[in-house]
């Protein structure tokens, strides 16, 4: 296993791009922009279906951060590249979650 500081996982659908098709070309262009700068420590990782596209899809998180993508395509796959794995810094128009927001469950503190 390559060293590594951050993680990508990226769907590969079937059912965010017709057959996965689109999804599985942006994952192969992930791993050729990340191949190409030797000083990133990223390692790739392709999923099936998580289930939170809605058609949006492909998506693609990044760990530790926690950083959820959609809409994944070249333009995308290469300022997520760029900006945030060799330039540490958020592609904030593309991110629609966070790890620890969002929480669909939330409870007043009257009602625990």
């Amino acid at each position: 296993m390559r060293t590594h500081n951050r993680h990508v996982f990226m769907c590969v659908g079937p059912r965010c791009t017709e057959n996965g098709l689109q999804a599985q070309a942006m994952f192969e262009l992930m791993g050729e922009k990340i191949d190409a700068r030797p000083e990133l420590t990223v390692k790739r990782t392709r999923t099936h279906c998580m289930v939170a596209c809605r058609n949006n899809g492909p998506i693609l998180v990044v760990y530790p951060e926690g950083v959820w993508y959609n809409r994944v395509d070249e333009a995308a796959v290469e300022r997520i590249v760029t900006e945030h794995l060799v330039g540490g810094k958020e592609v904030s128009d593309l991110i629609f979650h966070r790890l620890g927001e969002g929480d669909t469950c939330t409870l007043d503190k009257q009602d625990v």
